[in-house]
């Protein structure tokens, strides 16, 4: 006799503002009334841009995950398309955490949240304001966006003003927005373009995806004020901050410093690049110490694979 797989995964739209947010969700096979982690992704970025490979880890080990797609980005709802608005985002977060709340099948009561980059800077503003939650995760998390421009160089700065006041106008005109890459090449005009930026990107793009590599340039000036570290001094629920001690797009001296005002925060620094944790052996470590945060504060049960005839392929998501 097979065994079946220790989770199974369901394609989740939920409601969000005006429109919609595509979710995966992971049950560990054999567990009654599961806890929960929430996972949100970075600048841009979409679930299939590795939240499956933590979802699946955190699922045999228990625990359910609810992976998610902010709007105007990959299979979620919303226009224009690559629109980055931190208000909305935020909204979504919200969102993911009432549609859980609602769930069937999986404890309410035991709610974490989880973030990587962008997403990891949203996950220490969720934590502040949702003091029910039981725990959170910010790995690389983005905690100050004028460090970070700094980072990039006034050059950089000064190079995307133009775009920036191009975009502004076809916003108040309502037509097609003006787009900036993500990720560029070293010396290129992108949001990011440390050396490892683009082919970190690259790295964690599956095919057929439905990641685009640009963002309305509109949503420069609201980066460069989001400095979600500030609140994590009001964080009441444990928070663990995974930290990457050469990361070349969230300067880790400032992440380090706000991390230290969380009164539960836990900090775990590695020496593997921002992109580096997506894949391989830094992976591996990350999610274990993942692992070992979120059994703690969330307590599951263990995953107990039943027997029985082996599960057919669970189909893709389809907008």
């Amino acid at each position: 006799m097979a065994t079946k797989k220790p989770y199974t995964r369901h394609d989740v739209l939920f409601s969000s503002g005006d429109s919609s947010c595509a979710a995966w969700l992971y049950l560990p096979t054999g567990v009654t009334s599961p806890p929960v982690v929430i996972l949100g992704h970075g600048l841009g970025a979409t679930r299939e841009m590795r939240l499956d490979a933590f979802a699946e880890q955190f699922a045999k080990a228990g625990i359910a995950a609810f992976a998610f797609t902010y709007r105007h980005f990959g299979d979620s709802g919303g226009e224009p398309r690559q629109l980055l608005s931190i208000k909305k985002q935020l909204a979504d977060w919200d969102a993911a955490i009432a549609w859980i709340k609602t769930r069937p099948g999986l404890d309410n009561t035991r709610i974490a949240i989880w973030g990587s980059s962008f997403g990891g800077g949203h996950a220490v503003t969720v934590a502040a304001r949702h003091p029910e939650l039981r725990a959170a995760v910010a790995q690389c998390p983005f905690t100050d966006g004028l460090a970070s421009a700094l980072a990039l160089g006034p050059a950089a700065t000064m190079k995307a003003a133009p775009v920036i006041a191009r975009d502004l106008v076809a916003k108040a005109r309502r037509s097609a927005p003006v787009m900036i890459p993500l990720a560029g090449a070293p010396g290129s005009l992108a949001l990011m373009n440390a050396p490892d930026a683009l082919p970190g990107y690259r790295a964690i793009v599956p095919a057929g995806t439905t990641f685009r590599n640009e963002v309305a340039a509109r949503v420069i000036p609201s980066l460069v004020t989001y400095r979600p570290g500030r609140v994590a001094k009001n964080i009441g629920i444990p928070i663990l901050f995974c930290i990457s001690t050469t990361d070349t797009v969230t300067p880790p001296a400032q992440t380090l410093r706000y991390a230290r005002t969380a009164p539960r925060g836990e900090i775990k620094t590695y020496d593997a690049g921002h992109f580096d944790f997506y894949l391989g052996e830094p992976f591996e470590t990350l999610v274990r110490d993942q692992i070992d945060f979120l059994t703690r504060h969330l307590a599951p049960a263990p995953a107990t694979p039943a027997p029985g005839p082996a599960p057919g392929r669970i189909a893709p998501h389809r907008r």
